[in-house]
């Protein structure tokens, strides 16, 4: 019999096509070597389905925790985000508060390693109802999603942001007018629009001779939008807060003055 596994890894499609389309000539050079399907190893998805947690949760854990409270208080300090309806500024928290967090991991270099989560024996499962209880229900971290996290973090890495490059890329990705049920969805995509412009500007200021940064910063930022919260949740937070509920404590966050 063939014992060769048959699991293929599909290659995820860039949001972005437009992006993609101005930037794939030009990346076609220098990237000619690391495209080569011949060349360069996959891993199937057997691999790829494995769960895993954090090698050092005590440290990376409050690092995270760290990252996230100066995300909910740039959230907080933003006067126009304060001027929308609470409903709206509740539809954007829980829309954009994971990808600003991994703008925030970017931004402050915070990097990670993951082994494999050790497995229950049958008999313990059996013994502690472990598949009846709420923590069975939720979805574990696997090594595909934490791949995705970080080679995005890895992009931002190589592009070296400024910190007006990061503040103003984070105004664009908090005011999302896509987000369903906004009352104010017309002065929130305004406010988008702002933040795009300021961001286009810094960047013409502080690289007049890189016309592509722009179109790359946007590109890397759609990756944000392929990483789940539950996979933020379960792998950063999931060891300190226990069956407490994230989101809920972000709004208390969010909404205590």
């Amino acid at each position: 019999m063939d014992n060769e596994c048959h699991c293929s890894v599909n290659s995820d499609r860039l949001s972005n096509p437009i992006l993609y389309n101005i930037l794939s000539q030009m990346d076609s050079k220098s990237n000619q070597n690391n495209f080569n399907c011949n060349s360069v190893p996959h891993r199937c998805n057997c691999e790829l389905r494995r769960t895993v947690c954090l090698k050092m949760p005590a440290e990376i854990c409050k690092e995270a925790s760290a990252v996230l409270v100066k995300t909910i208080h740039f959230m907080k300090n933003l006067p126009a985000f304060n001027q929308l309806p609470p409903n709206d500024q509740l539809s954007l928290l829980r829309s954009c508060w994971a990808p600003l967090f991994i703008l925030g991991l970017a931004q402050e270099h915070v990097d990670f390693e993951v082994m494999d989560t050790a497995a229950d024996s049958m008999l313990k499962k059996i013994l502690l109802n472990r598949q009846e209880s709420p923590e069975g229900e939720r979805e574990q971290p696997t090594m595909a999603g934490v791949s995705k996290l970080k080679s995005c973090l890895k992009k931002f890495w190589s592009l070296d942001l400024s910190p007006k490059e990061y503040a103003y890329l984070k105004g664009t990705t908090i005011f999302n007018p896509d987000v369903p049920d906004l009352k104010a969805a017309l002065f929130v995509e305004g406010l988008q629009q702002e933040a795009q412009h300021a961001l286009s500007e810094v960047v013409q200021l502080i690289h007049p001779r890189h016309h592509e940064r722009f179109a790359r910063i946007l590109l890397t930022a759609s990756m944000l939008q392929s990483i789940t919260p539950s996979l933020i949740s379960e792998l950063f937070f999931r060891p300190v807060i226990g069956q407490a509920d994230l989101l809920e404590l972000l709004i208390d966050m969010l909404f205590c003055r």
